[in-house]
């Protein structure tokens, strides 16, 4: 199987695509790692080959090390990043992924812990999601109902699969699945309508500050991509493959990767201004720092050492010190 991953970024979300694409390395991954993004790009990849790619003609493309490829694609879309995840998929699939038979879009802000073996093996088996935090959503959910009430006016039937909520950070889809792409886009474009626009998303500024235009009572698009993607699933008449919540380590259990929820990221946070609130790292962050080091360097030797004793100390101290 040829498989490619996709993520977006833009700002300091630069060093999650590092991060990732060390952990995707590690854990056996060989490819190319399309990187869609707005705005000026990071000095960890100067020394990056211009070239067209597909239709872009300012891609830039590095090689960290054999076997792994990061091409970078300047993205000239209006739309919040958030709601460009199916879009960019795609355009890839229809342009430089067109020999791919599957392809993995991932958050800049997850880390991959298990093999890559698990994800084909995992796509082969549906769409492959992955549930969220927030799960689950009962049948009559006043939000399921609200995705059911409002695609109902542009002739779209959502038919109730499970009670399963999933995150909108991954999704992998083999090729003869793409029309599930499709119909995601299409539900976004609808939702459009409801949200203000698809520039408006639960990120303004890079941080959980939503531009979602409010609705009476229940917000059901309150989360954007996240939310037309279970509409999408609902919608969708083939088969979708689940892994529960401890496969992205929101609960206890074996994690096939770590999502780092929330506006404070892994390579944002003091961790003892967190020790002195009571709170001790993060399953997240330890993993984040524990994969920062190659075959992409984006932090420096020495912050990687400080942030890594700063988490030692932290969580040692954790044991005696409760607010």
């Amino acid at each position: 199987m040829i498989s490619a991953v996709c993520t977006l970024f833009e700002g300091h979300y630069h060093y999650g695509v590092a991060t990732l694409s060390n952990s995707l390395y590690t854990q056996g991954f060989r490819g190319t790692i399309y990187v869609g993004y707005r705005g000026s790009l990071p000095n960890w990849i100067s020394n990056g080959k211009k070239e067209p790619v597909g239709n872009w003609k300012e891609a830039i493309t590095i090689h960290p090390v054999e076997g792994i490829e990061l091409v970078f694609l300047p993205l000239a879309t209006t739309y919040s990043l958030t709601n460009y995840k199916p879009d960019l998929m795609l355009e890839l699939w229809d342009g430089p992924a067109k020999e791919v038979d599957a392809l993995f879009y991932f958050d800049p802000d997850i880390v991959v812990v298990d093999s890559w073996a698990c994800f084909e093996q995992w796509v082969n088996c549906g769409v492959a999601v992955c549930e969220d935090i927030n799960s689950p959503l009962q049948e009559f959910h006043p939000r399921r109902q609200g995705w059911r009430n409002y695609f109902k006016n542009y002739n779209i039937d959502l038919q109730f699969k499970n009670q399963i909520y999933v995150n909108g950070g991954f999704v992998g889809v083999i090729r003869k699945n793409i029309f599930f792409l499709k119909l995601w886009v299409k539900l976004q474009e609808r939702m459009g309508d409801a949200i203000g626009g698809l520039d408006k998303s639960i990120f303004q500024n890079q941080m959980h500050n939503s531009s979602i235009l409010k609705m009476e009572g229940f917000q059901f698009f309150d989360k954007s991509d996240q939310d037309a993607l279970n509409a999408t699933i609902e919608a969708y008449h083939g088969n979708v493959s689940y892994l529960g919540k401890d496969g992205m380590g929101f609960i206890p259990g074996e994690a096939t990767m770590f999502h780092a929820l929330g506006s404070s990221k892994p390579w944002q946070v003091n961790h003892f201004i967190r020790l002195f609130k009571g709170r001790i790292p993060r399953k997240e962050d330890v993993a984040y720092w524990e994969y920062t080091k190659s075959p992409i360097l984006a932090h420096s030797k020495q912050e990687i050492r400080k942030k890594q004793m700063a988490i030692k100390i932290s969580k040692f101290l954790g044991r005696f010190y409760k607010v």
